[in-house]
């Protein structure tokens, strides 16, 4: 296994995480932006206020995606499991 192996094996996880975070986690940053502007609209300052829709928002993105996002994981998991013969340099 090659130190480029290593390096690519390394990025491809880091970029899955990233974008499966990116779907669960934007949408709740938007909501989160609408309600902050809200609070400043009305200068209403609860911070349980943006709480509840956060969370809701997040849960429901786990629930939409989560086929997807297991899946996606899978589907990487399969791709090293697959490619352990070249890695070790067997293959």
């Amino acid at each position: 296994m090659t130190p480029q192996m290593t390096l690519d094996l390394f990025a491809d996880a880091l970029w899955l995480v990233v974008i499966l975070v990116t779907v669960i986690i934007l949408p709740s940053l938007l909501v989160g932006l609408l309600i902050s502007m809200f609070q400043a609209a009305t200068q209403i300052n609860e911070q349980t206020l943006s709480f509840l829709p956060r969370l809701i928002i997040t849960l429901a993105m786990v629930m939409w995606a989560g086929p997807w996002i297991v899946t996606r994981l899978l589907d990487h998991f399969r791709m090293i499991f697959e490619a352990i013969p070249q890695l070790i340099g067997t293959g």
